[in-house]
């Protein structure tokens, strides 16, 4: 009976832990004054957005001109956390340190352990998906342009040699 009751404690303790982080998190409104911190912030990710040389972007806002705050993650750290595009339309948290870019509060995205709830079993990026690229050609396929398969084909080539050209010297001593 100790036991049970002991173990029933140790449950309920655990929950309540959970209940606290989950409540610790901030809305992305309160994001700015907290700066410089580790903090918790949930939002509903409105867009996934994909910016210059496969930096990712999470708008949590309809205009992102006046959002108070943003997620970035980087073409390096998107292999490791996954496929972000499936969050477009939902309510995250993530936790990470919070700071301050082009006027409003952002984390950067590095590790799947960030995100916490449903958010955190993203599915991994598919294998085809070339974050430089934009995810329109897969890493080590090499196209040609037809520029290049011309130029390679005009390339100048000299005339066959006939062993029974007169101009040539039969021996070194002609």
């Amino acid at each position: 009976m100790r036991f049970r009751y002991a173990l029933l404690l140790i449950l309920v303790a655990f929950f309540a832990g959970c209940g606290e982080t989950a409540a610790a998190c901030i809305p992305i409104a309160e994001a700015a004054n907290h700066i410089g911190a580790r903090r918790c912030v949930a939002g509903k990710v409105v867009r996934v957005k994909q910016g210059n040389r496969g930096v990712h972007f999470f708008d949590f806002c309809e205009d992102y001109r006046t959002c108070p705050f943003t997620v970035v993650i980087f073409p390096g750290d998107l292999k490791h956390v996954g496929d972000v595009r499936q969050l477009q339309g939902k309510q995250i948290e993530i936790e990470g340190e919070l700071k301050s870019y082009d006027g409003r509060a952002e984390i950067i995205l590095t590790r799947p352990s960030q995100l916490r709830g449903d958010a955190a079993r993203i599915p991994p990026l598919p294998k085809e998906y070339d974050v430089e690229r934009h995810g329109k050609y897969s890493a080590g396929t090499f196209r040609h342009s037809n520029a290049a398969k011309n130029s390679s084909s005009r390339k100048k080539q000299s005339p066959p040699v006939s062993l029974e050209d007169p101009s040539l010297p039969l021996s070194p001593t002609d």
